[in-house]
């Protein structure tokens, strides 16, 4: 049997694996009886940790939330987790969390065992990230939209548009999706009454919110796949249709558009962009057999590729 501060630190880690366990259970895992789970459940409050407890012959055991941090319990990969986000954090994209990341970075680093202050440190020093020029958002602003969308509450705000022109706007917010290295809020417009995307370091938040409202559906039933569909397909003025000689489901996922099969071994593709020469690109790119549908002029600018390619060839 496990000695008492050995057998307190196994189920204080038991606790933080999963929502709610019953008494019997977590007395079979540390090979004790149900007596002394309650006595060591006892201990653990002493120490500060908040365990609520149901009554009862199937009563139960849950880790809360108390008004003070107490030390948590990591493993070896979950510790390694987290201290290569917090440095990754320390240099992203939302601003007001880079001394705090580093701080906790720190802290962690100082009881890490050695042999994960090893692996953690040959990381950070064999690793080195691209410095890249870029928008970056307040941790202030995504704490405010995400507390609105937690809440139901509608969101008010002065939003600067990609010319430059800055609207007064009102949405229901539903919930940030991160792209590449921004963020975007998505939320129902309620002005111009549909879905729209919102980049969130171009919004300005007002105060106090707007109103409590009923939650819709989300588009699409996936707000992820929203934001892809919309900055991936939808946002781009040009339109190019191909027909494509081969089963929509050997068209590689990466490519962004629409496919709707024909047949078993046909499927048209639907691109958009804003330059023909760049859909024109990854068509010749598919390795299959192609029709142009529309527009016409792609297939110039298909020709014009094929000679460009066929005059670089050596010899």
């Amino acid at each position: 049997m496990l000695d008492t501060s050995a057998r307190l630190l196994r189920l204080l880690s038991l606790l933080q694996t999963r929502r709610d366990w019953a008494g019997a259970d977590l007395a079979e895992r540390l090979g004790v009886a149900r007596r002394t789970v309650r006595r060591d459940i006892d201990r653990l409050r002493l120490l500060g940790y908040p365990v609520d407890s149901t009554p009862g012959v199937s009563g139960g055991y849950r880790l809360g939330a108390g008004a003070e941090l107490p030390p948590l319990l990591l493993d070896d990969e979950e510790a390694v987790a987290v201290a290569v986000s917090l440095r990754t954090a320390a240099g992203g994209t939302v601003t007001g969390i880079e001394e705090t990341s580093l701080r906790a970075l720190a802290k962690l680093e100082q009881v890490l065992p050695s042999r994960l202050r090893h692996r953690v440190n040959a990381l950070q020093a064999h690793t080195v990230p691209i410095t890249r020029e870029g928008p970056t958002v307040d941790a202030d602003v995504l704490t405010r939209i995400t507390a609105a969308c937690r809440d139901q509450e509608q969101l008010r705000f002065d939003y600067t548009g990609h010319e430059g022109a800055t609207t007064s706007r009102k949405a229901e917010p539903y919930g940030l999706v991160g792209w590449g290295r921004r963020w975007y809020l998505v939320g129902w417009d309620a002005d111009r009454q549909g879905w729209r995307t919102y980049r969130a370091d171009r919004i300005r938040l007002r105060t106090p919110n707007g109103p409590r409202f009923t939650p819709r559906e989300p588009p699409e039933g996936d707000i992820a796949a929203f934001v892809q569909r919309r900055l991936g397909y939808d946002m781009w003025p040009i339109q190019a249709r191909v027909l494509l000689h081969a089963p929509a489901e050997q068209i590689p996922g990466s490519v962004t558009g629409v496919v709707e099969p024909v047949s078993d071994g046909t499927c048209v593709l639907t691109l958009r962009g804003d330059e023909l020469r760049l859909i024109a690109i990854t068509v010749a790119f598919l390795d299959v057999d192609f029709e142009v549908l529309e527009p016409v002029e792609l297939e110039e600018w298909l020709d014009r590729l094929g000679r460009r390619l066929r005059s670089s060839r050596k010899g």
